[in-house]
């Protein structure tokens, strides 16, 4: 038991701004467990949505802000500056190896503001399409985006091939494709949390589309995923999930 609580703590400690203890090896334990990455999504999605529990007593405007303040008071913004660069190194004009070179630069251009922005009101958008939904609904799409987006994290871990020395290779050389059996297995109940309607698993499915869009053009552009294209498949994985669940629900 002691690995997964150390690979848990781990997962809070990278993943989010919740106080956690630390401990050596907690670092490894989580490297080497992507399981945690969804067990903390869980946690993640669930604290982020308490605003919206306010859905039928505050305006819609206000508990969609609250929404966007819970997700980074709970995640931290860290993961925005991979969402950043990524913006940066796809505007740039050059060649791929240029592209590199944006991503690696600190320097904060055009595409790096437009690319936040987007991510950020899109949020802010999904959350005022959660707020005029029933509650349950609202928390169960929060919840299910937010595993998925983990679980795609998960992916990347697992089948990902880092584009050089870093954070991300610290992730992909420390698991298999074997590896991401148990956090799916971790993930089902997330898509169920609707059910027997789809919307759950549609916003679950959603998610890892969105992180795959990052990760799709890593590989293309950089020969393979680093510590920004982990940090922007989370931020574009929720939004995207979050948003294709709102749409599944009322679609229906």
């Amino acid at each position: 038991m002691t690995p997964w609580l150390a690979a848990c703590r781990g997962a809070v400690g990278f993943l989010t701004r919740l106080p956690a203890s630390h401990r050596d090896g907690d670092w490894e334990a989580f490297r080497e467990t992507p399981t945690a990455f969804p067990l903390v999504g869980y946690l993640v999605g669930a604290l982020a949505a308490i605003p919206l529990l306010a859905a039928d007593t505050l305006p819609s405007p206000t508990v969609a802000f609250g929404y966007l303040l819970a997700v980074y008071a709970v995640t931290g913004i860290h993961h925005l500056d991979g969402v950043a660069d990524l913006g940066d190194a796809l505007v740039v004009h050059g060649d791929d190896e240029r592209r590199r070179e944006v991503l690696k630069d600190t320097t904060t251009g055009v595409g790096a503001l437009l690319s936040v922005s987007l991510v950020v009101a899109g949020l802010a958008l999904a959350g005022f399409g959660l707020a005029g939904l029933s509650i349950l609904e609202a928390v169960a799409i929060a919840v299910a985006a937010e595993v998925g987006t983990k679980l795609g994290m998960a992916a990347l871990a697992c089948f990902g091939t880092a584009s050089h020395p870093g954070m991300g290779e610290q992730f992909t050389t420390a698991t298999t494709p074997a590896s991401f059996v148990a956090p799916a297995a971790v993930a089902v109940p997330a898509a169920v949390l609707t059910w027997p309607h789809p919307t759950a698993a549609v916003a679950l499915c959603g998610a890892l589309a969105g992180v795959a869009l990052p990760w799709l053009w890593a590989n293309r552009h950089l020969g393979g995923i680093n510590g920004d294209i982990f940090g922007a498949a989370n931020e574009i994985g929720r939004v995207a999930g979050l948003h294709l669940g709102v749409i599944a629900w009322t679609l229906s």
